[in-house]
């Protein structure tokens, strides 16, 4: 009789422990594994993940290779109507920016960090690139051009004459560049605002696009290359081009990185060199061997 007591017991304690183990499993089974788990409202899930839904008409569509509408029209930071292929040198590349100047927070991010990464470049406005930025928002005016070029040439250290331009325009002709740049952007009545993307062009000397430098961050080093590549290697030293030989444009990180067979010709040229060196060292002191016997 005690035997059996005891193997009820026994039997007792193990389901229990199975009811506690499946109690368990349960609670740690995420929600999309449970029963009708796949059908979770997608406006839960985001609320749940705290992230903002995305902005629709805010993107960046990829032009490469394409022309700018160069004979669109702007008004300069003086109020004098230009257009836009008389702005670009024929012989250096040129960062474009667009923005808007009431921008409370993104455009100032981006231009801040533009002038940081110029400042840092080693090389120079006006001799190796040139700038230009664009306002999107028909409403601004010459004035705040010139009060926003002004601030940030001081910054810079860099004379009123230097070649960063500073345009407004009708919302026509905003959008014609806009398109061609493929800077797509959208204005909310609610905030009476814009949103937009945060991305800088990089133009080749004829006024296409070579590169989109995204984000309010700028890498230095990809900054100058993509310079150096829109210029085919006109800017820079020859050491410039020699350190950009041995990098090539990542599209999938959308960095440059790392080029091996860059590096191999770049390190055969530098055995070469040694080879070269040594042997001339000594023809030369078996010339003075000769000339001395």
């Amino acid at each position: 009789m005690d035997q059996v007591i005891t193997t009820e017991a026994q039997k007792a304690r193990v389901a229990g422990l199975l009811a506690a183990l499946a109690l368990v499993l349960t609670s740690a089974t995420p929600a999309y594994a449970l029963p009708g788990g796949g059908k979770t409202p997608r406006a839960i899930v985001e609320a749940d993940s705290d992230l903002p839904p995305p902005v629709t008409g805010v993107d960046v569509e990829e032009h490469l290779g394409e022309p700018l509408p160069l004979e669109t029209r702007f008004l300069d930071s003086s109020g004098e109507e230009v257009r836009l292929g008389t702005l670009l040198s024929k012989t250096r590349p040129t960062l474009l920016t667009l923005v808007y100047y009431e921008c409370p927070m993104l455009c100032n991010l981006v231009i801040n960090e533009q002038v940081r990464v110029m400042r840092e470049l080693g090389l120079e406005l006006g001799k190796d690139y040139e700038a230009v930025t664009v306002s999107i928002d028909p409403k601004d005016t010459p004035a705040q051009s010139a009060e926003r070029r002004r601030k940030y040439l001081q910054s810079m250290g860099k004379p009123e004459t230097a070649p960063w331009h500073f345009l407004t325009g009708t919302d026509e002709n905003i959008h014609k560049l806009a398109d061609a740049v493929g800077f797509k952007y959208t204005y909310e009545p609610s905030t009476k605002q814009y949103a937009h993307p945060a991305v800088v062009t990089v133009l080749t000397p004829e006024g296409s696009i070579s590169r989109y430098l995204y984000g309010t961050s700028f890498d230095r080093k990809d900054v100058k290359l993509s310079l150096l590549e829109a210029a085919g290697g006109r800017v820079g030293t020859s050491v410039d081009r020699i350190v950009m030989s041995c990098f090539k444009y990542d599209t999938a990180t959308r960095r440059y990185g790392f080029y091996i067979f860059g590096f191999i010709r770049l390190g055969s040229l530098a055995v070469f060199g040694a080879l070269a060196t040594m042997l001339i060292y000594f023809w030369r002191r078996e010339l003075k061997k000769g000339a001395t016997t």
